[in-house]
This record gives C-alpha cells, sequence and structure tokens, in this order.
C-alpha cells in the first residue's frame, strides 16, 4: 500500500460520516494518474499555493487601497487568515482538512486589484459581466498554466464558486470556508478599521458586541466555539440563531460605516477610472495584451472583451498603477 492509500484509509476510519472522502471525489475534467503519496484534494491545494494567481494575492487590497502601514491586511493575508479558521473548524468536526484548505486557499484567486470596486467596474465595463468568484472558477479551470488550467477536483471548484453569501455549497468542507470568510473579513476588516482609526472598539453596537464579545479575539473565539458545537455530529453546519443575527448585524452595520466610508474609499473613484482607462486601451490594443492571453483568443475563440477583462482582473494594484503610467503618463511627467 502507497501513502497516498494509507491515507484514504485513514480518512475511512476516522472522519466523520459526512466528510467528504478523498477517495471518493468526483474527479478531474482531465484523468490523471493518482499520486503515490497524496490525496486527490492535498495536490488540489498544492496547485493553488504554487498557482501564478495565488501570489499575486499579495499586491491585491482587501478593503483599505493602499494603506500606509504594514498591519493591514491584503487578500493574500485574508485568504491565510480564512484557511487558518477554516482548518480549526474542519478538525474539530472531523471533516476533510484537505479539501477545506484547498477551497479556503483558491477562494478569493479571481479577485481584481482595488478591492470590490475593482469588482464593481469590470463588472459594468465587460459585456459579459463580472464576479469574483465565477473569476476564481475561471482561474483555475482556465487561465492558470497559460489555458490548461489546474485540473482541480469537483469538490473544489464547487466550494470556490459556493463561497459567496448565497452561495450553497455541495460538502460541508465548502460550507465551513463559505462561513469561515464572512468570520474572517467581518473581525479582521474591524482590526483594520480601529487601526486606521475609523472608530474605537467602544464604539461598535453594543447590541452586537454584548452578544459575540468585546474584541477580535472574543469574537474569534466565540464565533468558531459556535460553528462547531451546533454542528457536531450533524450533516450541516450551522450556528446559533441568535449568535448567527448578532453576526449579520455586526455585518450590516460595517458595510455602512466602513466598506462605505470615506476613508477607504476616499481612493476608490481614481482606482476605478484607471482601470477603465486600462480596459478600453487593451481592447482597442489587443496585440499588446501577453502572448498567454493572445493565444485564448486565437486558440480557444474567447472574445477579445473576456480576455481584457481577464487581464485586468489579474493584475496587481501595483501592476495596474505601474501599466497606466506607462501608457498614459507622458515620460517627462515622471518624477525621477
Amino acid at each position: 500500500m502507497n501513502i497516498r492509500e494509507m491515507r484514504e484509509a485513514w480518512e475511512a476510519d476516522y472522519l466523520s460520516p459526512y466528510a467528504s472522502l478523498s477517495r471518493n471525489t468526483k474527479g478531474r475534467e482531465r484523468g490523471e494518474i493518482p499520486c503515490d503519496i497524496r490525496t486527490a484534494y492535498q495536490r488540489d491545494r498544492d496547485r493553488i499555493l504554487h498557482c501564478k494567481s495565488f501570489r499575486r494575492l499579495k499586491h491585491k487590497t482587501q478593503v483599505f487601497l493602499a494603506p500606509e502601514g504594514d498591519h493591514y491586511r491584503t487578500r493574500l493575508t485574508h485568504t491565510l487568515e480564512v484557511a487558518q479558521i477554516a482548518r480549526t473548524i474542519s478538525r474539530a468536526l472531523r471533516l476533510n482538512e484537505d479539501l477545506t484548505e484547498a477551497i479556503a486557499l483558491g477562494h478569493d484567486l479571481g479577485h481584481t486589484p482595488f478591492g470590490h470596486s475593482g469588482e464593481r467596474i469590470l463588472n459594468e465595463l465587460c459585456p459579459y459581466g463580472f464576479a469574483h468568484y465565477k473569476q476564481s472558477v475561471r482561474v483555475v479551470e482556465v487561465l492558470e498554466k497559460d489555458g490548461k488550467g489546474l485540473n482541480l477536483t469537483w469538490e473544489v471548484r464547487d466550494g470556490i464558486m459556493n463561497h459567496r453569501t448565497s452561495g450553497h455549497p455541495s460538502t460541508l468542507e465548502g460550507c465551513v470556508v463559505r462561513l469561515s470568510d464572512k468570520i474572517a473579513y467581518i473581525n479582521h476588516d474591524i482590526d483594520d478599521a480601529i487601526r486606521a482609526k475609523i472608530f474605537t472598539e467602544e464604539q461598535l453596537p453594543a447590541k452586537y458586541t454584548d452578544v459575540l464579545g468585546h474584541s477580535v479575539r472574543e469574537r474569534l473565539d466565540l464565533l468558531i466555539h459556535d460553528i462547531i458545537l451546533q454542528s457536531m455530529d450533524r450533516p450541516e453546519i450551522i450556528m446559533s440563531p441568535h449568535i448567527e443575527e448578532a453576526m449579520q448585524g455586526l455585518r450590516g452595520w460595517m458595510f455602512e460605516n466602513v466598506y462605505e466610508n470615506k476613508v477607504p474609499k476616499a481612493e476608490e473613484g481614481r482606482a476605478q477610472q484607471l482601470l477603465v482607462f486600462l480596459y478600453q486601451y487593451y481592447l482597442e490594443h489587443t496585440a499588446e495584451l501577453p502572448e498567454e492571453y493572445l493565444l485564448m483568443i486565437r486558440k480557444r475563440g474567447e472574445p477579445k472583451e473576456r480576455v481584457v477583462c481577464d487581464y485586468i482582473a489579474g493584475m496587481s494594484d501595483s501592476y495596474s498603477i505601474d501599466k497606466f503610467e506607462e501608457l498614459f503618463i507622458p515620460k517627462s511627467w515622471k518624477v525621477h
């Protein structure tokens, strides 16, 4: 018996009857010879971790555009925090931790530069629409590896597609990631907003913090414990109604006071206009796209609008700014 088979046997013996066993995966779009060391979900996790799109997340905005200071979250640190929370929950519930981690690491691969503001403007510009969760699936199915994609398992792609609030993951591992994403961004965005002096901990609504806790650490601890206790030995991932209500209330408050606040949104209009210029430029000068994107138009027959959108969505904040300067700012204007 090889190492992978030993691991698959361990999963069958140890994991919850509601867990997704690696040996029972619905498989990949293209068949592959199994690895003798890693299970299917371990291979998926590794492929995501080593792909270019994952590395670019370190220079993509979470909430604050180009923040002053090293301690604000980026899309990459958010992704790692989601993975940590999700793994903790999955391990406690005896779910498949490898599947959970793969979904968590891949869930935001399709995010644009400049956070959700970039997503909104690309959705307006591209006639085919744009949503980051769909783009994340497109990244792993098509865009990575020069159009070959990562050839991930069905379960990982399903979890990535359905991590949004209105999503319905087909596995409990996907459900864990879906909740962990919200737990992470609500609490960590509060931490960043306090750091940015948008508000203080004491200014958070007491009707929510009296239920959830009066610090980021207390809230994370309570939410994670509640999901574990409520979901133990059950075929669903749930929270206590009053705790879920408080979490959703705090999320709504964050939308009003942080995500729509003038401090993080101060540069949003300019960032969106930058993406408009880039989109229009490459639509008119498709020959200047990198070769891998040109091949998608020539060999795959992809519409140029879709491919230009892919290229811009894949940019980091800093790369898009550099491209804008290269294309639109006369060299003599630059400060050397």
